[in-house]
């Protein structure tokens, strides 16, 4: 794939994120989570709020790295491993196109 197919993955994956996302959802589940029912209700309420907001971080992460990914193509440093400086491997990048680090170096951050 060249860069440009990488550009327009990136963006594509950008917008539906910000399609799918917006704070509304999130207000919506912590407005409607009243505290009516028993306690096992509000339990489950209360989970369902932190689930979402766990999700709308996860969202901000990731179009963090999509913003980075789309800068290093403008630089022209896309697909260069952030931390050996090595090529990342195009299956990688096909997978996961905001990655900054090869499938090697990311084992290591992990152990």
């Amino acid at each position: 794939m060249n860069v440009e197919t990488y550009r327009d993955a990136l963006v594509k994956k950008r917008d539906e994120i910000i399609e799918a996302g917006g704070i509304k959802p999130l207000q919506a589940s912590m407005e409607n989570n009243t505290r009516q029912g028993d306690m096992a209700d509000q339990a489950t309420g209360n989970n369902e709020v932190h689930i979402a907001l766990k999700l709308k971080q996860t969202d901000a992460k990731i179009l963090q790295a999509i913003e980075e990914a789309l800068q290093r193509i403008d630089k022209g440093t896309y697909g260069v491993c952030r931390d050996c400086g090595q090529p990342i491997a195009a299956a990688r990048l096909n997978a996961i196109p905001w990655t900054r680090v090869c499938i090697t170096c990311k084992e290591k951050q992990k152990s």
